[in-house]
């Protein structure tokens, strides 16, 4: 065997057949081809992002050590100057192939466009942020503080990177949206599609499991707990067998809502608001307002395993000294 591993792999044929393969793929998907060499959105890059992003939004508890009530406004200034320059970047790269064949001015118009209005939608996101962690703190009696919840509760960061991917849904970046999802998805176990509509002080207490659809829509306070789905109850395909698209196919959550731990709601149904839908049930039909749906009561009967397994082993209790001893 070589220094160069040659005895195990041939690298030129490898590289070919790759080669071979890539273009299969290419050719077959049309379209949906992937990127070519012009680059694609950096996962490693928007991890990056966020994360200053989040430090602008709330400088004292998500920014670095040295911020301080003097210099925040500066340290916030000069965050999002850098920031916002490498998601425009990360924007554009989606261009290119959103916009295949479109002049590089084109291209450069619309991430400008996209990039400034993300830029000034970031107060309103800032202020449904605080409004979202209001609700978890007023929701949640083991809550100590509003920064307990922002600094500690990984709902938090799953609901403020769903603000801001899904306001880059809205302005024409899916693809950068989603890879934000994901970036929390992958970090506190959440997954909110950046195409789903949330309202106002939002909550999902625990979180890990969520699971929230991409046409799904959720009206204001509406507090959710973990391993819920609000997802589709089928896929229709079109006459080549292909899924559908976009079409509107998960729940619509109304206002003040509650869904317990487990639940599952499937489909374009309605959950009226104020109701309450309890642990691990399976919805497939709307419910009016103010309805409170729970599963049926489970018919059991108690008995003790040591009698049932080992009956010689059965406790008795010591007469006077309330102790128990095997016998």
């Amino acid at each position: 065997m070589t220094a160069q591993g040659e005895g195990y792999w041939d690298i030129d044929r490898l590289a070919a057949e790759l080669g071979t393969v890539r273009r299969r793929w290419r050719e077959g998907q049309e379209h949906h081809a992937e990127y070519g060499a012009e680059g694609f959105p950096s996962r490693a890059s928007l991890t990056k992002i966020m994360g200053a992003l989040c430090g602008a939004l709330f400088p004292l508890r998500l920014g670095p050590s040295f911020v301080r009530l003097h210099n925040e406004d500066a340290y916030v200034a000069q965050t999002l100057q850098t920031v916002l320059s490498r998601l425009y970047g990360q924007i554009r790269l989606e261009l290119i192939y959103a916009m295949q064949g479109e002049p590089s001015e084109a291209l450069d118009r619309e991430a400008s466009r996209i990039i400034g209005a993300f830029a000034q939608s970031l107060p309103t996101v800032r202020e449904l942020l605080d409004s979202d962690v209001e609700a978890a703190f007023l929701g949640d009696p083991a809550a100590r503080s509003v920064d307990e919840v922002l600094i500690c509760y990984p709902s938090m960061m799953a609901i403020i990177h769903h603000r801001l991917a899904h306001r880059l849904y809205q302005l024409g970046a899916p693809l950068v949206a989603r890879i934000v999802s994901e970036i929390a998805h992958s970090s506190t176990g959440i997954d909110i599609h950046p195409g789903a509509k949330i309202g106002r002080s939002f909550f999902i207490d625990h979180g890990t499991g969520v699971v929230i659809g991409e046409t799904a829509i959720v009206g204001d306070r509406v507090r959710i707990y973990q391993g819920v789905t609000l997802g589709a109850r089928s896929f229709p395909a079109d006459e080549k067998g292909r899924l559908e698209k976009a079409l509107a196919r998960h729940p619509i959550i109304e206002d003040d809502v509650v869904i317990y731990a487990g639940a599952t709601i499937l489909g374009r149904i309605i959950i009226g608001s104020r109701s309450v839908i309890g642990g691990n049930v399976w919805l497939t039909d709307s419910v009016p307002a103010d309805s409170n749906v729970r599963q049926a009561k489970a018919h059991y009967e108690v008995t003790s395993r040591v009698e049932v397994s080992a009956p010689h082993r059965v406790h008795a209790v010591v007469e006077g000294e309330g102790i128990a001893e095997n016998i």
